[in-house]
C-alpha cells in the first residue's frame, strides 16, 4: 500500500477514535433525560404540580444545555487572516535565508505593517512553520487540529474541537448549562434518593435509575463547578489557559496582565456589549480574534495598534 494511502486511513481512524469522548457524553445525557423524565417524574413523582414544575424547568435548561454543547463542538475554529500569512516571494526569500537573524529581519519587516505586540521568550516574531504565517496575538498552532488557532485556550476531547475565539463564550455557557443541568437534577432528587434508602420507594427499576441519577449527576457537579470556577477566573482576568501557563511576552517583557482592560471590560470581551446575548449560545464576542486591546507599559513604536489604526488601551 502506497504511504499516502496509509496515512490516509491513520488519520480516519484518528477522525473516529476523537469523537469517542462526545459519543460518551452523548449517551449518559440521553440516558439522563430517559431516567428524569419518565423513570423519577413520570413514574414515581404523583404530586402533579411538582411533576409539571420540574419537567418545565428540566426543559429549559436541558435546551441550553444542549444547544451550547452543540455550538461549542460544530463551530469552526478561526484561522488567521490572509494579511498574517506569507506571499509568495516572502516564502521564497525565507527560504533563502539560513541564518535565524536573517529570517528574522524578514519576518520583522512583515511584521511591521502588522498589529502584532508578543513575541516568542527569545523576544523573536513568532512565526508558524507548518501554516507558514505570522502568529497574531495570542494566536497558538493545535496539533491536532494542525491548524493555527485564533487566541486559542485549548484543544478539548470532549467536545472534539479547539476552544479559542470562535467559540470560548459557547464553551463558557455549556460549562453553566451543564454544571446548572447536573445541580438540578441533584436537588430535585434528593428526595427520592432519600426515599431509596428508607424503602419508600416501590420496587420497580425506577428506584435504581433514581440511585444512579443522583450519585453521577453529584459527581458531575463537583468537577464542572470546579471546572466552570477556572474559567470565570481566566474571563476575569482576560487569559486563556495557555497564558495562565505561560505568560504572553511582549516587546518588553512577560506580562500576565497584558490584556487585562478591568473586569467589565475583560467579561465584555467574550461575551459582548449586548446584555440580551450574554445567557444565549450565539456568538457576540468583540474584535475579529487577530487583534486584541493589550495594556501595555510600553508600547511598541514600530507596530500599528490594530487593523483600524486606533490605538490601544493604556493603563
Amino acid at each position: 500500500m502506497a504511504p499516502s494511502g496509509s496515512r490516509s486511513i491513520k488519520r480516519g481512524c484518528q477522525r473516529v477514535l476523537y469523537w469517542i469522548p462526545v459519543l460518551f457524553i452523548a449517551l449518559i445525557v440521553a440516558w439522563s433525560y430517559y431516567a428524569y423524565v419518565l423513570q423519577l417524574c413520570i413514574e414515581s413523582i404523583e404530586d402533579t404540580g411538582e411533576k409539571v414544575v420540574y419537567l418545565l424547568v428540566y426543559h429549559v435548561i436541558f435546551i441550553m444545555f444542549v444547544w451550547a454543547y452543540w455550538q461549542t463542538i460544530f463551530t469552526k475554529p478561526m484561522n488567521p487572516l490572509k494579511e498574517f500569512h506569507l506571499s509568495h516571494s516572502d516564502k521564497e526569500l525565507l527560504e533563502r535565508e539560513d541564518r535565524g537573524e536573517s529570517q528574522q529581519e524578514i519576518l520583522r519587516r512583515i511584521a511591521k505593517d502588522l498589529p502584532i505586540y508578543t513575541r516568542t521568550n527569545s523576544g523573536a516574531i513568532r512565526f508558524c512553520d507548518r501554516c507558514q504565517l505570522l502568529k497574531p496575538d495570542r494566536c497558538h498552532h493545535c496539533s491536532v487540529c494542525d491548524k493555527c488557532i485564533l487566541k486559542m485556550d485549548h484543544h478539548c476531547p470532549w467536545v472534539n474541537n479547539c476552544v479559542g475565539f470562535a467559540n470560548y463564550k459557547f464553551f463558557m455557557l455549556f460549562l453553566l448549562y451543564s454544571l446548572l443541568y447536573c445541580l438540578f437534577i441533584t436537588a430535585t432528587d434528593l428526595q427520592y434518593f432519600i426515599k431509596f434508602w428508607t424503602n419508600g420507594l416501590p420496587d420497580t427499576q425506577a428506584k435504581f435509575h433514581i440511585l444512579f441519577l443522583f450519585f453521577s449527576a453529584s459527581m458531575f457537579s463537583v468537577s464542572l463547578a470546579s471546572l466552570f470556577i477556572y474559567h470565570c477566573w481566566l474571563v476575569c482576568k482576560n487569559r486563556s489557559t495557555l497564558e495562565a501557563v505561560r505568560s504572553p511576552v511582549f516587546r518588553h517583557g512577560t506580562d500576565k496582565n497584558g490584556f487585562s482592560l478591568g473586569f467589565s471590560k475583560n467579561f465584555r470581551q467574550v461575551f459582548g456589549d449586548e446584555v440580551k446575548y450574554w445567557p444565549i449560545p450565539v456568538f457576540s464576542s468583540l474584535g475579529d480574534g487577530c487583534s486584541f486591546p493589550t495594556c501595555l507599559v510600553n508600547l511598541d513604536p514600530e507596530q500599528p495598534s490594530s487593523p483600524t489604526g486606533s490605538n490601544p488601551l493604556k493603563c
